[in-house]
């Protein structure tokens, strides 16, 4: 038998999450040292849920308060190899290519500011991620006062010239 639904997660204002998929126990330890390493300003919270062994969630960080919060994200979830990232003072495009470059990261399926909801599937054996609801639906489209909007927007915080 198999059901689905949303769960949606929780993030903090001025917050990033990112949610993925890894496959090894020491996920924590290689996630908190890509983004320590990478950003060192950042402050954020890791957790992990294992799918074999002990089956445990598995946490690090450097923030108590984002670490808890990604603990109970990953336990909303309780789907296996999921993690979830909690990032506070840097984007994910600032640790998004060095945790996709963590060996045992098998994909990465949101990095947002967005509220979000993750589709997850329930079988007998366990759950599972389907897929991510991030943010809301295109209101409709940009115009030219839209894209220089834009434009100032991605100059003002430092991503173009």
């Amino acid at each position: 038998m198999l059901e689905m639904q949303t769960v949606p997660m929780e993030v903090p204002a001025d917050t990033n999450i990112v949610v993925g998929q890894s496959h090894f126990i020491k996920t924590v330890e290689d996630l908190y040292e890509a983004v320590a390493t990478t950003v060192p300003q950042a402050k954020f919270g890791v957790a992990f849920n294992e799918s074999s062994g002990a089956c445990l969630t598995r946490s690090e960080g450097n923030d108590e308060a984002l670490r808890e919060t990604a603990v109970r994200n990953a336990q909303s979830l309780a789907c296996g190899h999921t993690f979830v990232l909690l990032l506070q003072n840097a984007y994910p495009i600032n640790v998004l290519n060095t945790i996709r470059n963590v060996p045992e990261v098998c994909s990465i399926f949101c990095a947002t500011a967005n509220a979000v909801e993750i589709i997850v599937a329930q079988t007998e054996q366990g759950r599972g991620v389907l897929g991510v609801i991030d943010g809301s639906s295109p209101k409709g489209i940009e115009c030219q006062s839209d894209v220089d909007w834009r434009h100032d927007l991605l100059r003002k915080i430092g991503y173009k010239r």
